[in-house]
């Protein structure tokens, strides 16, 4: 109070409230209840006002005020949450609570030399140590646990054997050392509780409480950290004074808010995404930190002219570069990011980028318990399989404990709709996607008690489900394909929906082949015989030696290139029948029929009129190329005189009739021909047809097909 109210080491006190100083009044060398004095420093008079709530006792009183109304509000709502649940532990934390802010209100008073109320303080700073280590004991032997064997509390006789040293200081041989015995007494036990929490947390570093035990450490440091460094350590060991021991244990604010919310939810700040914030944004300062610092330098000296505008400025460009530089670094490592907790947005983009490659359900399903845990307050998630019985069962092959009993209700409640959500005490339960009758839901528990999911998680939960769902379909899907194929790979076969795709894809290859070769080529060849004919026009009109063999060659030149042009225009119609794709297979039939009748020496005869069917494109390309192919191989094999082609529609079934008097063959060599004519070919259209294919045939006795396709 004496350093505060400005009074010097070497002050001599003249007069006491403007009165003459009874020695009487003055005991142990305190003085008590001044307002004012004059004290002679230096040969000359000083008189000094004392206030008691000025700027230098804010600290003093109404920090420790503020702290005891915050404690007393936390006790309340302690005690009201406490009736239904009558913990020992509860009572334990008020019984903390009110020791710490009346240590901290009675030291204000305790520096006048008020006995009564140095003895409070001595007794309720020191005891606050071992106050908190026996709500920690009480808390977790509630909740099952038992972390440490009681005997420690046998050190409550600290503070009494302090307190006794107070009552009787002016008796003892080492009274001017009684106030560091206190604060030597309280360093003392608070290193014990930071020891018995660092072996507790080396433990139980495994166990569900490891979180707890982290969290309630880092808050003891934070809280008490202040008040040892700053002003106990300086004024026991070093006998200085740095900063104001009332500024310095201001920083017990801190454990009010988070014990009573630790009470309350059995859930305490996610340490662990603090941490790694502070290390990431730590990391974002360093930038302008260096550049703030270099570039001051050459702003000059305050008296320079516009120093504010330039300073202003400086830092505006500085703080504009910094969230610039941290959105693209978000942006940048927002699949790598140092922690996910409560990124929810980015968190849905990571989420989808990583299912997208899955092919099994076992990886969406990590993927999407991943993402929970990395982002949420969650500790444990699991899927499980609802059947349509109501029967429930653990989707992983993992060992866990069984929750399908304890759960059971809340897993048939959310059943009904993908993304729905019912919340309980230590969790919540989703439904994630459904497939064949099952309903997929995950469950995710916590340590603790969560409070309620709020409006942004209950929305990014649902999005994820969502998600997850249609991943779920895509991968089950894909799994019935493979599986599908793998019986058919044993059967050695290939199904109709199969060899149907083989060919709208090698058909869409033609197509493409065709347009492309009529789009360049063709364009190219035509481009090219046009200038020949024109440089040949021209080269007739002059008079010229040489003129006839350049002649000869030009029509030469010009006469390949129209066979080329010819020969390319019919690769691309056969490769794309257009007349088709316009007119329908009828005229396409048609025209094929009639380009090769100018090529081939065996006559055609093609018959379509009684070819009423409506045929989708497909199955249109699918004929035509059978009848294509059935021309060829009678160009190529059969040595036939007369062809005979016939496509009918009777009812609901298409006849297609093929037939010529060429030299047929052996039906027992029947898969030798078969790969010699192109007759394999010509069975798989059939089959992607879902048609029948019936050959008659002998040596010398021409060749028959009959091929019938029910619509």
């Amino acid at each position: 109070m004496a350093s505060y109210s400005g009074i010097e080491k070497g002050d001599i006190v003249k007069s006491i409230n403007n009165q003459k100083i009874n020695t009487k009044e003055i005991k142990m060398n305190k003085l008590k209840n001044v307002s004012s004095m004059v004290v002679e420093r230096n040969g000359k008079d000083v008189e000094l006002k004392l206030t008691l709530f000025n700027d230098k006792n804010f600290s003093t009183y109404l920090i420790p005020l503020m702290f005891y109304i915050v404690c007393l509000f936390c006790c309340l709502f302690i005690l009201k949450i406490n009736e239904s649940k009558d913990l020992l532990s509860a009572l334990v934390l008020i019984i903390f609570l009110l020791s710490a802010s009346i240590a901290y209100i009675s030291a204000g008073v305790s520096v006048k030399g008020d006995i009564l109320c140095r003895c409070i303080m001595v007794v309720t700073l020191i005891s606050v140590p071992l106050n908190y280590l026996l709500f920690l004991y009480h808390y977790f032997r509630e909740l099952g646990t038992t972390l440490f064997d009681k005997k420690v509390f046998i050190l409550y006789l600290v503070p009494i054997i302090n307190v006794v040293c107070e009552m009787f200081r002016s008796h003892l041989f080492f009274r001017d050392y009684v106030p560091k015995l206190s604060l030597l007494s309280f360093f003392f036990l608070f290193i014990i509780v930071v020891i018995y929490f660092c072996i507790i947390l080396i433990k139980n570093k495994d166990t569900e409480q490891a979180h707890i035990i982290k969290v309630l450490t880092v808050i003891n440091i934070f809280s008490f950290a202040p008040f040892l460094c700053l002003y106990l350590i300086p004024y026991v060991f070093l006998n200085a004074h740095y900063v104001s021991s009332f500024l310095a244990a201001s920083f017990m604010m801190l454990i009010p808010f988070s014990l009573v919310f630790q009470f309350m939810t059995n859930k305490i700040y996610n340490v662990d995404f603090i941490l790694s914030r502070l290390r990431y944004y730590g990391f974002l300062a360093l930038t302008p930190t260096i550049i703030l610092i270099s570039t001051i330098e050459l702003i000059s000296s305050p008296e320079s002219d516009f120093y504010s505008v330039k300073l202003t400025f400086l830092i505006y460009i500085i703080m504009l570069a910094v969230f610039y530089y941290k959105e693209v670094l978000d942006f940048r490592f927002r699949l790598k990011r140092v922690s996910e907790k409560f990124n929810y947005q980015d968190s849905i983009y990571k989420f989808t980028q990583l299912i997208r490659d899955s092919t099994f359900l076992t990886q969406v399903f990590e993927e999407l318990k991943n993402t929970i845990l990395e982002v949420s307050l969650v500790s444990r998630a699991y899927v499980y399989e609802v059947s349509a019985d109501g029967s429930i069962k653990l989707y992983d092959d993992e060992t866990v404990n069984s929750f399908e009993k304890v759960y059971q209700k809340e897993f048939r409640k959310v059943t009904s709709e993908i993304g729905k959500i019912v919340e309980f005490n230590k969790g919540f339960v989703m439904k994630i996607g459904e497939r064949g009758g099952k309903s997929f839901v995950i469950l995710c528990l916590s340590k603790m008690n969560t409070p309620r999911l709020t409006l942004e998680e209950l929305s990014w939960l649902k999005t994820l489900a969502f998600y997850t769902n249609v991943s779920i379909e895509n991968v089950m899907k894909i799994e019935e394909l493979m599986s599908h194929l793998e019986e058919i790979k044993q059967q050695e076969s290939n199904p109709v929906w199969l060899k149907k795709l083989m060919y709208t894809i090698e058909e869409k290859q033609r197509s493409d082949l065709a347009r492309d070769l009529h789009d360049s080529v063709l364009q190219d060849l035509i481009s090219l015989k046009r200038q020949c004919e024109l440089f040949l026009a021209d080269f007739k009109k002059d008079d010229n030696p040489c003129r006839e063999d350049v002649q000869d060659k030009l029509v030469q030149m010009n006469e390949q290139m129209s066979d080329v042009i010819s020969m390319t225009r019919e690769t691309c119609h056969e490769l794309r029948p257009q007349l088709l794709y316009d007119l329908g297979l009828v005229k396409a039939l048609s025209k094929l029929v009639a380009q090769q009748q100018e090529r081939v020496p065996f006559h055609i005869r093609l018959n379509t009129g009684r070819f009423t069917a409506s045929l989708d494109l497909d199955s249109q390309l699918n004929l035509y190329r059978i009848i294509q192919e059935f021309l060829s191989n009678a160009v190529k094999h059969s040595q036939a005189t007369d062809v005979l082609i016939m496509l009918i529609s009777i009812q609901n079934k298409i006849v297609l009739h093929y037939e010529d008097n060429g030299v047929g063959f052996d039906q027992e060599k029947n898969n030798e021909h078969s790969m010699s004519m192109g007759l394999s070919g010509i069975k798989e259209r059939v089959r992607a047809l879902d048609g029948r294919l019936r050959i008659e045939t002998s040596e010398g006795k021409g060749f028959k097909a009959d091929i019938e396709i029910e619509l």
